[in-house]
């Protein structure tokens, strides 16, 4: 099993705590071209009504509902779940337990009844699932039958994103790190396994891309990933080619391409 699939190494490694996707986050969110923020222009994506019961399922610390807050209608009732506590705990420091509920759960076994939710949220989470058919076969029995999902993840970027960058700083253009993770789930091959399960898909693109002007920002996100690029001499040689790509160009551009999925309805079997 891949490390980013393995549940084990997800709960007590990657994603224990806040501080590796932090890291993560706090990248995009200071060089991300975009001035409509990831966060906000999710919402904005949500169609429910001023009463709905939703799940937000793998939620992390919670930055969605923290970021949105504001925007969030008092008829909403919502369900934070996730496999870390370490998560579940730091997002209901942030959120408090007046609005917002919590409970760790897998998404492949959801201990809740059926029809139950309005909506469900799944972000950039579901290419970490082992069994991603049984996870959506899941959420659509706690699905409504007028509810619908909505599940971010990335695609193919047209330029060199992120991870090419890595890969062509370290002279490894030939290795492709996220075969086994986002590709189990992006914006190419989310929608046919989604038409499995739920009779609607609809793909919402976000346009972004990354203007980085500062190093260490760009080695804390590669750090955070974890594995061989965690070694110190290879971060060494990451902030060396940033800093002449910043030195030479004011910035370090690298293309992005993220966006969401919106089902709803059963798939005919």
């Amino acid at each position: 099993m891949n490390r980013m699939t393995d549940p084990k190494y997800l709960l007590e490694d990657q994603y224990r705590d806040p501080s590796n996707l932090q890291d993560r986050a706090q990248l995009h969110a200071r060089f991300s071209v975009n001035p409509r923020g990831w966060l906000p222009w999710v919402f904005d994506r949500f169609a429910f009504g001023k009463a709905a019961r939703l799940l937000d399922l793998g939620c992390g610390p919670g930055d969605l509902w923290r970021v949105n807050r504001p925007r969030i209608p008092s008829g909403w009732e919502i369900t934070l779940v996730d496999l870390s506590p370490g998560m579940l705990d730091a997002a209901a420091t942030r959120l408090g337990r007046a609005r917002f509920s919590y409970r760790v759960a897998d998404a492949q076994d959801l201990p809740f009844e059926d029809d139950w939710f309005d909506g469900v949220i799944a972000n950039h989470m579901l290419y970490h699932v082992p069994d991603r058919e049984r996870a959506l076969i899941e959420l659509r029995r706690v699905l409504r039958a007028d509810g619908r999902l909505y599940a971010a993840t990335n695609g193919l970027t047209d330029g060199i994103g992120l991870g090419a960058w890595v890969r062509q700083a370290l002279h490894q253009e030939d290795q492709r790190q996220e075969e086994t993770t986002i590709d189990r789930f992006s914006l190419e091959t989310g929608r046919a396994q989604l038409k499995r399960v739920f009779a609607s898909v609809a793909t919402h693109r976000y346009e972004d891309a990354l203007e980085i002007t500062e190093v260490e920002p760009l080695i804390a996100y590669v750090r955070s990933t974890g594995g061989t690029l965690a070694h110190p001499g290879k971060l060494d040689e990451l902030r060396d080619a940033a800093a002449l790509e910043i030195e030479r160009h004011g910035c370090l551009f690298l293309a992005k391409n993220a966006g969401m999925f919106e089902a709803s309805g059963c798939a005919k079997q």
